[in-house]
């Protein structure tokens, strides 16, 4: 009552033709709290507010999020539906024309229906995205194996976070990123953070890592560029790319040998010790030194405050996970909290910096090619047969898992996959190794994009449905916390843009698999199912209601029952998620990169994020202080690698791996390694440096190795341009 008294009071101070609308913003895992603007007389958003009353961030705002208000009336908006009739032109912006929504759905259904009559139900595939709902990502699982009945499902967190889930399932038995809330971080006594560049990606958790050493708490951050984060370290360890699992088992022999061990946690609530404990002997500091190049006493500095500290969290984030390794580099950081017993209760844990808005709901419930609803395996009958009985099909009707991400476009190459519906994502910049994966979406027979801007991925496609920003349309989405949060409607959708997940209602219909959807008629209604189809599994949000969200500002999962207030603290009764109730301490050997430097490609490139952009950009290259801020992608050198090349700084340079290249200008800077380069990948076209990222896989999570792979730097005759 208080609080609506005080929103009611702020709401006074505004126009009397305005009001404001309680929501998040539409980026990154911390969904920072905001308020939306909404000139009442146009019902059209104006302006944003940050939310002080939000626990999470307490009115701290990034500069994406001050300006994503700005994307939902940009004139780059998609509000018809369009169809290309010239398919010479794919590839291109070229060769489109508008359409109404009957003509659309019959140009999808009928190519559809072809492509399934001549080459079976598989022939057709999904590949979806995290930043929507957690109803729409749900019903995009329902959609692909009901509507369609296709295996071939996967999305973009593929790409972002399965390395963190095969990790966490590995280690706990179950994923979920953060096993603390984030208002517990500025208490702990160390954080140990690893690939994070976490003032640029995820700025508003910056106050309270500060918050940490202001109270005498240490920071270790581990990360081969000089990030801002790294700068204002107590330890910096600045390691070559690809190497952290070497780093994490040197860190755990340390913390072993010099009697930081809890062993009565080791003992009664883990398996897997001794194994590990010989594994990483040999992972003496200067053994360590050897392969991280990270100085032996910074690595037992390292140790030793995280081992002292009474309670500590170690985070990471894509840094350690896209990699060909990226499960074992996330169990093995994750060793050291089970090792320590710095697990299991406040203010201790381990937790993940979420790229995408729901990249935490967004692979529980069914997007992934082998999950259900509510984190249940494909792969397990039993799990199968509770979705089946809740959905109204057969076990027999339900499709086999299919493949991962990358691995399906290259099903594309071979024709085994003939359609494509895109929803969310844009991997014709967020995949590795792009001009193969470009030729496999321009090779397609057919491929419809769903989108509310024309990105380069939808270039490609035959059929382009404009679809609503978040801010036209409401559900919920789940922090990297595990918070369920709710998304509210501030907008009405702009010209004849439809969610997403009335697009496949009105598809399933005219698929003659209406009697699964038509009773979904609101976003309130497909909420109301999803919660009942996640109801006993892993992840269980049927006891979250909207409600219940927004009277207790999120609902930390699993939730079980109207009753359930929900579980902010994971294993605080030392009870995993493995049968024997143990966490398990995973002996990890060592694995270099899957591409070495050589004479030919001395160097290593790495990727990352920043401040300024969102993933692929699509979005964020169109706000225009944005762009200004960051006009263009850059490599950063190292004054002594710029030297040996010849190299100025600003000068354009020829960057290039074994699978593509690309020119950009060069950043001279003492924040990266000398055997080491760096390009943010939120650009399009030519200036994509997954054009040149390595596509190897981790066994596990099928996560391609963005972040180290041989290259090579040339100078160009013409400077500064």
């Amino acid at each position: 009552m208080q609080r609506d008294k005080f929103f009611k009071e702020v709401d006074n101070l505004h126009h009397p033709n305005e009001t404001l609308v309680r929501t998040h913003c539409s980026y990154c895992g911390m969904q920072c709290g905001m308020n939306l603007r909404v000139n009442t007389k146009t019902n059209k958003i104006i302006g944003v507010e940050p939310r002080y009353d939000w626990p999470v961030t307490v009115g701290k705002m990034c500069p994406k999020g001050v300006t994503a208000y700005q994307q939902t009336n940009h004139d780059d908006r998609l509000l018809k539906p369009l169809i290309r009739d010239d398919k010479s032109l794919k590839g291109t912006k070229l060769g489109f024309r508008e359409a109404s929504w009957e003509e659309a759905y019959d140009h999808i259904v009928k190519n559809f229906q072809k492509l399934q009559k001549d080459y079976g139900n598989d022939s057709l595939s999904v590949f979806s995205g995290v930043s929507m709902t957690n109803e729409k990502c749900y019903l995009t699982g329902k959609f692909a194996r009901v509507a369609l009945g296709t295996r071939y499902i996967d999305y973009n967190g593929r790409f972002c976070m399965s390395s963190a889930a095969g990790g966490f399932l590995r280690s706990f038995g179950v994923d979920r990123g953060s096993t603390l809330p984030w208002t517990d971080i500025h208490e702990t006594d160390c954080l140990f953070i690893a690939g994070s560049n976490t003032a640029e990606c995820h700025p508003t958790s910056m106050f309270r890592i500060w918050n940490v050493q202001e109270r005498g708490g240490y920071l270790i951050v581990a990360d081969p560029r000089e990030t801002p984060i790294a700068r204002r370290a107590d330890v910096h360890l600045d390691l070559r790319p690809g190497t952290d699992l070497a780093l994490a088992n040197g860190i755990l022999n340390l913390l072993i040998e010099n009697g930081f061990a809890d062993e009565e946690f080791v003992q009664n609530h883990t398996n897997g010790f001794e194994e590990t404990k010989e594994l990483v002997k040999q992972f003496t500091p200067e053994y360590t030194s050897e392969i991280t190049g990270v100085a032996p006493e910074k690595i037992i500095r390292a140790a030793e405050l995280y081992g002292k500290a009474p309670n500590a969290v170690v985070m990471f984030a894509r840094g350690i996970e896209q990699q060909h390794k990226g499960v074992d580099n996330v169990s093995a950081y994750t060793n050291m909290a089970l090792v320590t017993g710095k697990i299991g209760r406040a203010k201790s844990g381990v937790a993940t910096f979420t790229g995408q808005g729901n990249g935490q709901g967004g692979r529980e419930h069914g997007q992934k090619s082998d999950l259900l609803p509510g984190y249940r395996k494909i792969t397990n009958p039993e799990h199968v047969k509770e979705v089946c009985q809740f959905w109204g099909i057969t076990p027999e009707e339900m499709p086999k898992p299919g493949v991962s991400a990358y691995e399906m476009f290259e099903l594309m190459d071979q024709k085994i996959i003939r359609g494509l519906y895109l929803l969310c994502s844009n991997p014709a910049v967020s995949a590795p190794n792009l001009n193969f994966v470009r030729n496999a979406m321009k090779n397609l027979d057919f491929m419809v994009c769903s989108d509310f801007y024309l990105s380069e991925s939808a270039e490609f496609a035959d059929v382009i449905l404009p679809t609503v920003t978040w801010s036209e349309d409401e559900g919920t989405v789940t922090n990297l916390e595990g918070r369920i949060i709710k998304i509210n409607k501030a907008q009405e959708p702009l010209g004849e843009s439809k969610p997403d997940w009335q697009i496949q209602v009105e598809l399933a219909e005219r698929l003659g698999k209406g009697k699964y959807f038509s009773h979904l008629k609101t976003a309130r209604d497909v909420a109301d199912e999803f919660r009942g189809a996640t109801k006993g599994g892993y992840a269980d949000y049927s006891g979250a209601t909207w409600e219940k969200i927004e009277k207790q500002d999120g609902v930390f999962w699993p939730c079980k029952s109207e009753e359930d207030e929900g579980t902010p603290h994971m294993f605080l009764d030392k009870k995993f998620y493995h049968p024997d109730g143990k966490a398990k301490i995973c002996a990890l050997p060592y694995r270099p990169p899957a591409e070495e430097p050589c004479e030919q490609y001395p160097l290593r490139l790495t990727t990352g994020r920043v401040v300024y952009h969102y993933l692929s950009g699509n979005q964020t290259r169109r706000i225009q202080f944005l762009r200004d801020m960051c006009p263009e992608p850059y490599v950063e050198v190292h004054p002594e690698t710029a030297k040996k090349y010849n190299i100025e700084h600003e000068e354009r340079v020829r960057l290039f791996t074994r699978r593509g290249e690309a020119v950009y200008k060069v950043k001279i800077t003492e924040a990266i390694r000398s055997d080491t380069v760096f390009v943010p990948y939120h650009f399009g076209h030519k200036e994509s440096i997954n054009l040149l990222t390595n596509p190897a896989l981790d066994p596990m999570s099928r996560m391609p190795e963005f972040k180290a792979c041989a290259a090579q730097i040339e100078k160009q005759s013409i400077k500064k341009v």
